[in-house]
Formats: structure tokens, sequence, C-alpha cells
């Protein structure tokens, strides 16, 4: 692991070091899975921003697929 400097308003890190998890784990261990978690959900909003843009409003299949639906046939019962 490598050590970095962290500014930190101090009443945020009163209320963080008062933090019963913190105390057990750590600053460290604490700040380490809340950076984790932020970059996955960072992540997953923008993956679901890509589908948004992808497959939004207006989206889907074009003029030149819509006759292809009456090309398929379903399978009698």
């Amino acid at each position: 692991m490598k050590p970095i400097q962290v500014m930190m308003d101090e009443g945020l890190l009163r209320r963080l070091d008062r933090d019963r998890e913190v105390r057990l784990e750590g600053r460290s261990a604490v700040l380490r899975r809340a950076t984790a978690e932020y970059l996955r959900r960072s992540s997953a909003r923008r993956i679901a921003e890509a589908y948004r843009k992808a497959y939004g409003a207006g989206a889907g299949a074009t003029a030149d697929f819509s006759e292809w639906a009456a090309e398929g046939a379903w399978p009698e019962s």
C-alpha cells in the first residue's frame, strides 16, 4: 500500500473519528472501503448513462428494420 495525504474538514474528521467502525478498524480501512464503494457506484452510473444514451428515447430499431417483424414466425402452441 502507498501512504497518501488527504485534506479533510476538521468537523468531518471529528465525526469520522467518533464512528465505532473507524475506532475498531482505523481510518485507513474505512476510507479504503469508502473509496472502493465510490468507484463502484461511479462506474455503475457511467454504465447506466451509456445504456440510456444508446437505448433511450428515440433509440431502437430504425426504418431499415421495420419490415423484419413480418418475417418472424411464432411457434404454434
